[in-house]
């Protein structure tokens, strides 16, 4: 299935698939966000959908230290796409793809193969892995809006500010890119490591579904949703603490 004609009329299965996902970005209740584990591979996907999650999100940095790289621009994109195939394969519930900054390839190419790897969504980073610096909010806008106009209504589009990521604790700064990013199509806003305490101010300055990072020792996903939060994800860090856990049995194993 191509782009293009999963983008042709809006009838096609990924636009169905993707309209679903959508719809479970609204009308919830301030103590009930969307939360969306984020599986690193076919085993942990499975584990989630089998424990009633309705959708998953992958996450970047989950993916490439299952795949054996850093996380950060690390993972060559034939991977990436590979990995989030095969995530999609595995189950029968929506499936939301990181694709970092995009990894450098033009929109409508970008928009083909989420489509082929079978993703209804992904997350696109407004800084680089690489180097870190943060993107021109306005060029980053108008990059989405050529997002959005290749993938139609096919693809949910969860826009990362990396203002508080990248050392700019700016709420105004925030406010200024997560409106940017809606008004060029953007379906979510992610300010990633937003402090909690700001997500009251950031859902009512930028509008629409917010989607908040849980952290251990932080708030939990209920908490953040009645601070703000539409949707809850969890980075790599579910995928962190199951390699704690095989360590730690692996020095049993080692010691016994």
């Amino acid at each position: 299935m191509t782009a293009t004609t999963d983008t042709a009329d809006g009838t096609n299965g990924a636009a169905s698939r993707a309209e679903t996902f959508r719809a479970l970005h609204h009308d919830r209740a301030p103590s009930a966000p969307l939360v969306l584990p984020g599986p690193w591979d076919a085993v942990s996907a499975r584990a989630f959908e089998s424990a009633g999650f309705p959708a998953l999100a992958t996450p970047s940095a989950g993916v490439s230290a299952a795949l054996g790289y850093p996380d950060g621009g690390g993972t060559p994109p034939e991977e990436m796409f590979a990995a989030i195939g095969r995530i999609v394969r595995s189950v029968s519930v929506p499936v939301s793809a990181d694709v970092e900054d995009g990894y450098g390839l033009p929109p409508r190419e970008l928009v083909e193969r989420l489509l082929e790897a079978g993703a209804v969504g992904c997350n696109l980073e407004d800084s680089g892995p690489a180097d870190h610096q943060l993107a021109d909010p306005r060029w980053h806008a108008d990059w989405l809006a050529e997002v959005r106009a290749a993938a139609g209504g096919a693809l949910f589009l969860n826009a990362r500010v990396d203002t508080f990521l990248r050392g700019v604790p700016d709420l105004g700064a925030a406010v200024e890119r997560g409106r940017l990013y809606r008004e060029a199509g953007a379906d979510c806003v992610y300010p990633i490591l937003a402090p909690p305490e700001l997500l009251p101010e950031l859902a009512a300055g930028i509008g629409g579904p917010l989607n908040a990072i849980a952290l251990p020792g932080g708030p939990s996903p209920r908490d953040l949703g009645e601070l703000g939060a539409t949707r809850v994800t969890f980075g790599g860090g579910l995928q962190r603490r199951i390699a704690e856990e095989i360590q730690g049995l692996a020095r049993e194993l080692r010691e016994g």
